[in-house]
Order: C-alpha cells, then sequence, then structure tokens
C-alpha cells in the first residue's frame, strides 16, 4: 500500500468531472442520458482557429514554448484586454497557462501563504476551495442565495475581511448561477476593498462573452481603486468552444506574473505551441463566430428559464450570462418514488440521473446544497426533452 500524501487526500474529487462519468458509463451500457451537468460549450471550434493550429504544424511550432507563452499570444491577449475590456496590462504581466483553471491555480499557490484566508462567494465553482486548500490557505465561504441573485453584496464582503484576508475570488458571469454582477454592483464592492488594501482581487472572467439581454459585461480590473491588484483569469474555452485545446492566462501585477512564471517553469513549462498559436488567431481573427455562440446560448436560456417555470417546486433566477440553470429544489426533499427517497440535492440529482436519465449536478459540490446545476449546453431538442423527462420524474414524486 503506497503512501498518499495529506494534501492529496484532503482534496475533494470533481463533482461536476464525476457525474459526466456516470452519465458516460451509462450511455455505454446503452441507457439514453440526456447530459447536462458539463461545463463546456456543445459547438466545435471555429474553422479559422483550427486552420490556424494545422498551419502552426506545418510551420514547425513543435518545439518547447516560452514557459509564460508566446510573445505573439501574450500581445494579442494585452491588445484584446485593450480594446474589448479598456485594460491596460502589458505583455510582460500576461502567463499563459494550460486553461483557466491551471492559470488560476498558480495564482493562488503563488500568493497565498499558509493560513491566509481567501474568501469565496457562494455558490462558487468546485475548484475554488481545494485550490485554496493546496496552497494551505483558509477559505472563507460567503452565502449567497437565489432571493439576492447569487450575488455578494458590499456588507457581506466587509464582515468577512479580516486581518488574515489575502485574497477574493469573484466570478462574474457565475459559474454555477449564470449571475452577473452590474457596475453598480461591483462599484460596491470595491467600495469595501478600498479600504483594505492587503486583500488580492481575483477576477475569474472566463464566461465574459457568453452575456445576455444587453447586458455589458464589467472587469473588476476596469476599476482604477483597484486595477494595480486585480488578477485577471481568463481563456479561450468558452467564448470560442476550445475547451480541449488547454489555453488560458492570467492578467496581473507585474510581481504576480513572475512568481506564477517561476512556478509554472518548475511545474508544467510552457503551454502547447500548436493550442497557442490557435489561440492567437482565435483573438486575432475573426469575432463573428462568438457572436453566433452567444445568440444560440441566449435562446437557449429562454427556452430553459420557460421549460423550468412549468415545473412545480423548482425555484429559479434568470440567469443573465454562462450556460447553467440553478433552481432551488428543496420542495422535493422528504418525497419518494420509484425507491427512492429524496432527502437532500444530491440524492435528488442522483434520482433525475437513474429515472429521469438525465445527468445533472448535486449544488452541494458548489456549497449550495438544495440547489441542483444544469447546464443548457446542448441542443435545443435535448434541451426539451430533458426537461420533460425532468417534470415527469418530479411529479411522481410523493
Amino acid at each position: 500500500m503506497q503512501q498518499i500524501s495529506d494534501r492529496i487526500q484532503a482534496l475533494a474529487s470533481s463533482q461536476t468531472l464525476a457525474m459526466s462519468q456516470k452519465s458516460a458509463e451509462l450511455k455505454a451500457q446503452g441507457v439514453d442520458v440526456i447530459n447536462l451537468s458539463v461545463g463546456e460549450p456543445d459547438f466545435h471550434t471555429p474553422e479559422h482557429i483550427k486552420a490556424a493550429a494545422v498551419k502552426a504544424i506545418e510551420d514547425n511550432f513543435t518545439f518547447y514554448t516560452p514557459v509564460p507563452g508566446y510573445m505573439s499570444l501574450r500581445k494579442a491577449i494585452a491588445d484584446k484586454l485593450s480594446r474589448e475590456n479598456a485594460l491596460n496590462f502589458a505583455a510582460e504581466q500576461i502567463v499563459v497557462g494550460n486553461g483557466a483553471k491551471h492559470a488560476l491555480c498558480n495564482v493562488i499557490m503563488a500568493t497565498v501563504n499558509p493560513g491566509d484566508e481567501v474568501i469565496i462567494p457562494t455558490p462558487a465553482w468546485v475548484s475554488y476551495i481545494e485550490m485554496v486548500k493546496l496552497a494551505e490557505g483558509k477559505f472563507v465561504l460567503v452565502p449567497t442565495g437565489v432571493e439576492q441573485d447569487f450575488k455578494i453584496t458590499p456588507a457581506q464582503l466587509e464582515g468577512a475581511i479580516t486581518d488574515r484576508t489575502r485574497a477574493i475570488i469573484l466570478c462574474s458571469p457565475s459559474n454555477p448561477t449564470g449571475s452577473v454582477y452590474s457596475r453598480e454592483e461591483l462599484q460596491g464592492l470595491v467600495d469595501v476593498l478600498v479600504r483594505h488594501p492587503q486583500v488580492l482581487v481575483i477576477a475569474d472572467e472566463i464566461y465574459e462573452h457568453i452575456i445576455y439581454d444587453g447586458f455589458k459585461f464589467v472587469s473588476l480590473a476596469s476599476f482604477p481603486a483597484i486595477a494595480h491588484r486585480t488578477v485577471v483569469i481568463n481563456g479561450v474555452s468558452k467564448a470560442y468552444a476550445m475547451t480541449g485545446w488547454r489555453i488560458g492566462y492570467c492578467a496581473a501585477p507585474v510581481e504576480v506574473a513572475r512568481a506564477v512564471t517561476k512556478l509554472q517553469g518548475q511545474f508544467t513549462s510552457g503551454a502547447s505551441s500548436i493550442a497557442q498559436k490557435a489561440a492567437e488567431a482565435a483573438y486575432t481573427g475573426p469575432q463573428g463566430c462568438v457572436e453566433e455562440m452567444r445568440l444560440a446560448f441566449e435562446r437557449r436560456r429562454d427556452l430553459v428559464v420557460r421549460l423550468a417555470g412549468e415545473i412545480p417546486g423548482l425555484v429559479i433566477n434568470k440567469p443573465v450570462g454562462a450556460f447553467y440553470l440553478f433552481p432551488e429544489v428543496s420542495a422535493y426533499f422528504g418525497k419518494s418514488a420509484h425507491g427512492y427517497k429524496i432527502e437532500n440535492s444530491s440524492s435528488l440529482a442522483m434520482y433525475l440521473l437513474e429515472v429521469a436519465n438525465v445527468a445533472t449536478v448535486d449544488g452541494g459540490a458548489f456549497c449550495a446544497p438544495g440547489y441542483i446545476r444544469l447546464s443548457y449546453a446542448t441542443s435545443d431538442e435535448n434541451l426539451v426533452e430533458a426537461f420533460a423527462r425532468i417534470k415527469r420524474a418530479l411529479a411522481e414524486l410523493a
């Protein structure tokens, strides 16, 4: 029996990946499962991006890459941040990693010491807490609910900050809720953060282009009072349907970027040469593909909000971004059917998988027991059928 380190034993497995794996296993057994658990676009990578990757191979971009990424890609990212977000980052402040998840973990590992506190508003993406654990920091959870559109208030933020607070992680648009902070709401948080200069602001903005109803995305780094201590996390996975290419980045204060580069140099080295050239084409090429996918997601958002609204017992908000619905489901707790007793959101998610053959994710994975997450990154036909199955299965609970 081999020894496994305490740090790994302390980590939880990703429940989103676990449910997706369970769904795949049932499909392999011939079960007609509709997977609403996965957090990735169902579109193919746009043709001009794939063509750039092919050209990179033909041009022999097949050697080790610089640890922080090709300078041409870093400049393209800096130009994107300036053009789209009015942010002033030099290329030297950009570090390219193997996906936004990698970039975020790098930043946490490079800035958080044992015992440092990191504020995480909940519901929160499953990996935030585990990354803080890896850094031996302490996570401070600030709960929100559907009644406040899953957004932390300035008073809540102020109450969570102590002299041990090192950072806050804020995700807007949000995974898992789809909520998006307005400029006014962010300003309220910034007003609090100004009073606490020791707090690093980590802005997870991976869903910035998937936003609806004419809502304007606002980056936390665009507020001058905290720009010098804000790290932006982003990448090509969601907006350009490039999840498998594994390219993300952090845009950070110079000293943080240097620390991340130092860490990455000993850990993974530079990201894939071919994928970097594809990402460069994504940022410098035509952007019509981004809008086409956004429009499709908006149509699907409208569809799932309507379908969920027809199911008694689900309490929902209308998400303004990302591609998730996060209904409150406690009305079904204590009910039974088909040999299942629904005790919590975890057992409800399993009931829906095995009885309705629809894969969802337990809200407990996002520090929000009582909710489930449904991804609408799939076809309209799948969504209509999935919600019909969910409605029937829930109606049978008594």
